[in-house]
């Protein structure tokens, strides 16, 4: 009898659907089919109680004098994960029969199966089993479990070749790494301030670091203008001189050029190839600008998947095998179908040699063979399903249209021929028709009608390039760049440290774009010279893992590594913590703000002597505390607008906190007169009611909103009667 250890129930219920049920015969063979539900099994998370009673103290503390842990300290002891009793006990019944006990859980690249698989077998009683194979398996199509079956691979005789196993001792040796990281933790909570918990850890701190760095430079630019003759065509086409001097001030530009006549200088046709396939972390950073968050992303995909909708979603692989190019070839029609792509855009059906090659093992993200009926059907597996199918087959559909063809033009001004432009005019979309405008992005020498045929001066304005906001799409292609963990473990990571209902999240995403949250500014003031922070550290721990896993190197010793490195960063955080307090201290002195205190009501209360740039004087002060209206002039708008503003000291609530403070009551001046909220926003045409709520300064709520590309969105916004414009309070899923 072989007994079949899968990995959820669901996988459970794939293998009975493939092999012909829980139980029987398949291929002339018995077998019996039972399930986890995840890791059954875990390190004992209290690191005292993995050590000698004697030294139990040790580990238990949080002080930095305790640290580093002696790896060789360490029991690692497992313990049993909450409620599974009763999934142990079938597992159990079911093994404790067999003869063969075969591995059949997710095929991970860091072992992660192996792991699961081999904690819940070294833990089971009365197993008599002589024989322990291992089903790999692409995913979890029948045709892919029933080869997996009859290819099964021999792993030992005896539960001891489990620590012979390459795939466990490489996943062994990454969790215990990432349990010693711990110590990071306990430094970073021990220099920064009380009360919140700065995580830290390969992926964690690589992120902090990357946004940190890049919100650094966004903070620290400085717009510095500059002004330059350049030449604009008739069909908008720019031309440039790069000897051609810049200047501070416009009109220190002189005007010395006219018009004049375009030359063509040359045509060339270029092509380029589709996309490369997306991973998770980039179908993640695609679609957050939608508002779908990676977890949703993640647990949406994985419900998905187990349907065969979408293939094996935690692979490596950047491409797919020639026999998964062939598995999908006669279900592309019907994809394209459900995506509402023309099949006739599909007209290149054979591999091609960028996007399909030997080797990998799941291959890289695509559709599954269970094709839906439509987009619609699969809202049942939760949200974003539709929006995650749709990118998904739309970039692997483009793989099997032409190449994007375009004519390449470059030419100059003839009075001037030191200018310069180019225009790039689509000849045949090829690729780019299939995607539509799921992921455009816009191309500046792009140029339907190519260059034009006569040029005018213009005073150019520009400035020093402003760096880059942090994004998820920004983020995930630096640690693609660095080789910074895998596309499901960047996304896994991204979910964990930016969910909002985290006690202590690290950054804050909205709608993909990414700022610091109060932990991950505390985290990354302590990370500057880190070993922890080094981008190269994730890679280093892989590639140890693949050196333990072929028995070059033994765990021990590189696990031992970690000590000096928490040594090394044990005095570097302790500096940078110092510097990190004196800079809140400092923040705090300057921010402080000026308060006036007495009785109001009779009640002895302190309210902010400022509001909008406005110092009240102590004649206001009063008349306030008297409960009078006062009204407050000259105050400036951040478009440069004056207006005025009356209003009344009262009694009010942010964030659960109550306070006294200046409430306005209503605008003055300019402000009054400044009219009313538009007829329509977005698509939307707004009703009598909702015209007079927005105009009174209460938000208003539609669900039928369209951006510039046609895409309907929910929202609550307000009218801003400063800019005269309607903004957005938040966006609803």
């Amino acid at each position: 009898m072989i007994g079949i250890l899968c990995e959820k129930p669901s996988a459970a219920k794939n293998f009975a659907k493939a092999l012909g049920g829980m139980n029987g015969s398949y291929n002339g063979e018995h077998y019996l089919i039972v399930n986890a539900v995840g890791h059954l099994y875990g390190y004992i998370d209290d690191a005292e109680k993995q050590v000698p009673a004697e030294k139990a103290k040790q580990y238990h503390s949080w002080s930095p004098d305790n640290l580093p842990w002696n790896e060789n300290d360490l029991a690692w002891k497992y313990a049993k994960k909450p409620k599974i009793e009763d999934v142990l006990k079938k597992i159990n019944d079911g093994l404790s029969q067999c003869d063969e006990i075969s591995i059949a859980t997710d095929d991970d690249p860091s072992g992660e199966g192996e792991l699961l698989a081999w904690e819940i077998i070294s833990h089971l009683k009365n197993i008599k089993a002589n024989k322990f194979t291992r089903m790999f398996f692409t995913d979890e199509a029948v045709s892919s479990i029933q080869k997996s079956f009859r290819e099964r691979k021999l792993l030992g005789t005896n539960i001891k070749c489990m620590y012979d196993d390459p795939d466990y001792k490489q996943a062994v040796y990454r969790t215990r790494w990432d349990y010693l990281s711990m110590q990071w933790t306990r430094l970073a909570c021990a220099y920064t301030a009380r009360g919140i918990v700065p995580r830290q850890g390969r992926l964690k701190s690589a992120m902090v670091k990357l946004v940190g760095d890049q919100l650094a430079l966004c903070n620290a630019y400085v717009k510095k203008p500059f002004y330059q003759n350049r030449f604009k065509d008739d069909h908008d086409v720019i031309y440039t001189n790069k000897e051609e001097t810049k200047y501070e001030n416009k009109e220190d530009v002189p005007e010395i050029y006219t018009d004049s006549t375009v030359i063509c200088d040359s045509k060339a046709m270029k092509s380029s190839i589709p996309p490369k396939f997306l991973d998770l972390a980039a179908m993640s950073a695609a679609l957050a600008g939608k508002g779908l968050r990676s977890k949703t992303v993640l647990d949406t995909y994985q419900k998905m998947y187990e349907q065969q909708i979408v293939s094996y979603p935690r692979t490596d692989d950047k491409v797919i095998t020639a026999e998964q190019f062939n598995e999908l070839l006669p279900l592309v029609d019907k994809i394209a179908a459900v995506v509402d792509v023309n099949p006739a855009l599909l007209t290149r059906r054979s591999p091609r040699a960028t996007h399909v090659k030997s080797g990998g093992a799941h291959g890289a993200n695509r559709p599954g063979t269970n094709v839906p009926v439509s987009l619609d059907a699969l809202e049942k597996f939760g949200p974003g399903a539709k929006e995650i199918y749709e990118l998904l087959a739309k970039n692997y559909l483009s793989t099997l249209a032409p190449d994007y063809k375009y004519e390449h033009q470059e030419g100059h001004i003839q009075k001037y021929p030191k200018f310069v432009g180019t225009a790039n005019v689509p000849v045949e979309p090829g690729w780019k028709a299939v995607y539509g405008d799921v992921m455009a992005e816009e191309d500046e020498t792009e140029n339907a009608r190519g260059l034009g045929t006569t040029a005018v001066p213009f005073v150019y304005e520009g400035a020093n390039p402003k760096p880059k906001q942090p994004t998820m799409k920004w983020l995930m292609k630096q640690l693609e760049k660095y080789n910074v963990g895998t596309g499901a473990t960047r996304t896994s990571i991204y979910s964990d440290v930016t969910n909002p209902r985290a006690k202590y999240p690290l950054l804050v995403d909205r709608r993909g774009k990414i700022t610091m949250a109060d932990c991950g500014e505390a985290s990354y003031a302590l990370l500057p010279d880190t070993h922890i922070s080094d981008l190269k550290m994730t890679e280093q721990v892989y590639a140890q893992m693949a050196d333990v896993a072929a028995g070059k190197v033994d765990s021990n010793e590189c696990l031992h590594q970690i000590q000096q490195m928490i040594i090394d960063d044990r005095e570097t955080m302790k500096a940078n913590g110092s510097k990190y307090h004196e800079v809140r201290k400092q923040e705090a002195v300057e921010n402080q703000k000026e308060h006036f205190t007495g009785t109001f009501k009779g009640k002895e209360i302190s309210f902010s002597r400022e509001w909008g740039g406005h110092r009240f004087t102590d004649d206001e002060c009063a008349q306030l505390l008297e409960g009078k209206e006062i009204t407050i002039e000259g105050l400036r708008s951040k478009t440069g607008r004056t207006y005025g503003v009356t209003g009344s000291l009262s009694q009010q609530q942010y964030k659960g906190k109550k306070f006294y403070g200046f409430k306005k009551i209503s605008f003055t001046g300019e402000q009054s007169v400044q009219g009313t909220c538009p007829a329509s926003w977005c698509g939307h045409q707004f009703t009598d009611e909702e015209k007079t709520a927005l105009n009174d300064g209460r938000t208003v709520r539609a669900i039928d909103f369209k951006s510039k590309k046609g895409r309907k969105f929910k929202a609550i916004v307000h009218y801003d009667r400063l800019t005269r414009k309607i903004a957005v309070n938040e966006f609803l899923r």
